[in-house]
């Protein structure tokens, strides 16, 4: 299981620090820790699962029910066992 950890005012997972952070409604979350290309992103899901993977930004704001999360939010955002 991933470890999600405030540090200060920002989101590290397993050491790696957050720069973005999208949510849903479903209780979905998408958290970026390296943009590969412009657009596309590697970092965490918390869906049904937790995996580490790829996504797309711009998929990601094509859907109404996902939003970005305020940079002051993503500390305290996400999932925490």
């Amino acid at each position: 299981m991933p470890k999600l950890e405030t540090k200060g005012n920002r989101l590290e997972i397993d050491g790696k620090r957050v720069l973005k952070g999208w949510e849903s409604f479903s209780g979905w979350y998408w958290f970026g820790v390296e943009e590969t290309e412009p657009g596309m992103w590697f970092g965490l899901v918390q869906g049904f699962e937790e995996e580490w993977g790829y996504f797309s930004e711009a998929e990601l704001k094509s859907n109404r029910m996902i939003w970005k999360i305020k940079a002051g939010d993503l500390s305290i955002a996400g999932r925490r066992q």
